[in-house]
């Protein structure tokens, strides 16, 4: 592979890739629509094709720049990352919809070494307050922002 200059970005730019196919292969057999009347398969749709795009632009960068080889890879940071997802899909209902996104945000940010507890509490009031005003006051999605073991609902 001489002609790969960065592999940590050929690697990433291919996952990517990989990924936003899955993911648009998926969303086939729902409804599309169009941009005034979005059926369910819209949002999906768009994310993958700006996700392979994205792929495709870090594949050629890395074809092109150089850069280092993967050194290693980051167990603590996956573990984290996917149980705050988890957390997230579980605690949704009987948490709701902010204390979930709190914990789900800083949790999040432990999966970084970069991070200090003041910067992650931070990111995370940052966070939670620009969630709640694009998906509850921009969107009105119907999320209880408390769950009933919080006393909401």
């Amino acid at each position: 592979m001489g002609f790969v200059r960065n592999p940590k970005d050929v690697i990433s730019g291919l996952l990517f890739i990989a990924i936003a196919l899955l993911f648009a292969w998926q969303s086939r057999e729902l409804t599309i629509g169009s941009a005034m009347r979005m059926g369910p398969g819209y949002f999906p749709l768009v994310l993958s094709v700006v996700m392979g795009l994205l792929g495709l632009i870090v594949l050629i960068n890395g074809l092109r720049y150089p850069g280092e080889a993967p050194s290693g890879f980051a167990w603590r940071a996956l573990v984290i990352l996917v149980g705050a997802t988890l957390f997230f899909g579980f605690a949704m209902r009987p948490l709701g919809f902010l204390p979930t996104l709190a914990i789900t945000v800083f949790a999040s940010t432990l999966a970084s070494t970069l991070f200090r507890p003041l910067t992650a509490l931070a990111i995370t009031a940052v966070m939670v307050v620009f969630c709640w005003g694009v998906f509850i006051l921009g969107l009105g999605l119907p999320l209880p922002l408390l769950g009933p073991w919080l006393g909401g609902y």
